[in-house]
């Protein structure tokens, strides 16, 4: 026999909690253990109720579901928590799975992959929608490639067209490290000079030349 899952439903529109509520029902190892239309409320719920997995809406007025899930790892609740959201940009993204959210699914999807979320997390796993976790891969890549302030300066000298040594004695470093940052610069910038990273720089808005 199969371990039943209780679910919880959070989201301000009742024709969504209806919905959802319709269709994870069609699983016989699925038990719907209550639902809500605001983040206070789910809160006061399932202190007193017995839940396995919490699907999540993040667009909730007066207090959102990150704040909802911020809420619920602050009081070291068990809950495992799916975002069900329509919210699909990086940032929603990264807020909720750093808060704690364990899956991350969009507003209209397949039926199976409901399903399989709540298993899998349910189980212990974590899953993103693979239109959800290529956003998330983009950002963080793009986060990456991101020069730090440090970098930002030496590759401003460079401009300047001053050498590792000069730059060494400009920033109070060591000329190895300059070598190090100037290295770290090529290779965020895909450069295979100096001169083309500076090009590059130029092209992108990263430096200027006063």
């Amino acid at each position: 026999m199969s371990t039943l899952i209780r679910i919880f439903i959070t989201d301000d529109h009742p024709i969504v909690r209806d919905g959802l509520r319709s269709v994870l029902e069609t699983q016989s190892d699925f038990i719907i253990a209550g639902e809500a239309g605001s983040g206070q409320e789910t809160l006061e719920q399932l202190e007193r109720s017995d839940v396995d997995v919490l699907f999540l809406d993040l667009g909730m007025p007066q207090m959102n579901g990150v704040a909802v899930i911020e809420a619920l790892q602050a009081r070291q609740h068990p809950v495992r928590i799916i975002v069900f959201t329509v919210y699909d940009t990086d940032e929603r993204i990264l807020s909720a799975i750093k808060a704690g959210a364990k899956g991350y699914l969009l507003k209209g999807a397949a039926r199976e992959e409901l399903f399989n979320a709540v298993r899998v997390v349910h189980s212990g796993g974590s899953l993103l929608q693979p239109v959800v976790a290529s956003r998330l891969m983009a950002h963080i890549s793009k986060d990456s490639t991101q020069l730090s302030p440090r970098e930002l300066g030496v590759l401003q000298l460079l401009a300047k067209g001053l050498s590792n040594q000069d730059i060494a004695r400009a920033l109070f470093i060591s000329e190895r490290t300059v070598k190090f940052h100037v290295s770290a610069i090529l290779s965020k910038l895909g450069a295979s000079n100096r001169t083309e990273a500076v090009q590059l720089a130029l092209r992108q808005g990263l430096i200027s030349i006063h």
